[in-house]
């Protein structure tokens, strides 16, 4: 039995949902043998799935998104670092109710991917999402060494909407260890950096971002990559259009700049975490997340680690706080079937304040269909 849950955003972290699916089971079977290995697809959590997998945890002090220094973490093991850009710059790093679109800054990233440089890492693993930012990475290449200038050859303002005021860019000074690094740019979302499918349009709003914000900063990225054309070459406006690029307000952006390699989230995760070797000996693997819904299927870890075990002729079943998605809909992901903590506990506030609890008697229930 292989346990590959993402976590249950705002009630259980996926090592949390390991541990009381783990439980479940043993009730109903003492002697089973589980093998743990939490997962995520590079958003918030990454970090702590590395941990859990046997990776080193290192905190360092960077600058938040609003400035303030806030205490982040990397995991490193033989030389791979996996740096989640949300420990620096996410929305969990904003005071409560407090949204800051067009100034929140991604220079605390950069700062990570400085400190994973300087304890040797070769090969970076880039998970970006859950971010507070929407500045094109700007602020994490400026961390790096680059600098954005105004007319008047000033540091332009942080955040995405100061990058309005860009006159000149220059990126000579970017730490020269970058370019002996192995990057890979980890991410479920694959929208271009402006546009109607940009991360403005798309995401703005989740960070505060109101429809005049959005255009403000659709015009002003549009403008930074246009700068960036000058210093880099026609290379830049190619990212601005790729795949990725939009990723956690535009980061996905910057890290294509500096030669990262974009692969979906969970793949590389899965990758990383070792998870064809657990999959090896297991029977059936229990994956999961929060919500099973249309965006699990779009590159999500229920959907990843689905993918790979069916690749495997593994079977799969989900464990989920809520179900939106139909059994044939799970069936083409290759899951057999969901379990959602709802189905015992229809009122879903309780099913977020007692999801412990009560996905240890989801767990109870798949032991009886499965293992007795």
């Amino acid at each position: 039995m292989l346990i590959a849950a993402d976590k249950f955003k705002g009630s259980l972290t996926a090592v949390q949902v390991a541990e009381r699916v783990t439980a479940g089971l043993r009730r109903v079977v003492p002697d089973v043998q589980v093998e743990a290995l939490p997962v995520a697809d590079g958003g918030d959590g990454t970090v702590d799935a590395a941990v859990a997998a046997g990776f080193e945890r290192r905190e360092v002090r960077v600058a938040g998104p609003l400035g303030g220094e806030v205490t982040a973490a990397f995991a490193l093991r033989a030389g791979t670092a996996v740096v989640e850009m949300a420990e620096a710059s996410g929305l969990q790093r904003l005071p409560a109710g407090v949204f800051a679109p067009l100034t929140a800054s991604t220079y605390g990233s950069g700062e990570l991917l400085r400190a994973a440089l300087d304890a040797g890492a070769r090969t970076v693993v880039f998970g970006v999402g859950g971010s507070a930012t929407t500045d094109g990475g700007a602020g994490m290449l400026s961390a790096l060494g680059a600098r954005f200038l105004d007319a008047d050859g000033e540091p332009v303002p942080p955040g995405g909407g100061g990058l309005g005021e860009l006159a000149f860019a220059d990126l000579s000074g970017l730490d020269p260890r970058l370019g002996s690094v192995e990057l890979v740019l980890a991410s479920d979302v694959d929208n271009p950096l402006t546009g109607p499918k940009g991360a403005p349009a798309v995401y703005g709003p989740q960070k505060g971002a109101s429809p005049d914000d959005v255009e403000v900063l659709d015009t002003a990225l549009a403008h930074y990559a246009k700068v960036l054309e000058k210093a880099a070459g026609p290379k830049a406006a190619e990212y601005a259009a790729s795949p990725g690029a939009g990723a956690a307000g535009g980061i996905g952006y910057g890290a294509l700049l500096l030669g990262a390699r974009f692969r979906p989230g969970i793949e590389i995760m899965l990758e990383v975490l070792g998870f064809a070797p657990a999959l090896e000996w297991a029977e059936l693997v229990i994956t999961g997340e929060g919500s099973l819904d249309e965006q699990t299927l779009h590159g999500k870890a229920p959907a990843g680690v689905a993918a790979a075990a069916r690749a495997a002729d593994k079977e799969v079943v989900a464990v989920c706080g809520r179900l939106a998605l139909p059994p044939e809909a799970l069936g083409r992901a290759g899951i057999r079937r969901a379990y959602p903590l709802t189905e015992l506990e229809p009122d879903v506030a309780k099913c977020v304040a007692q999801a412990g609890p009560i996905l240890e008697r989801v767990a109870e229930q798949i032991a009886r269909d499965f293992l007795s």
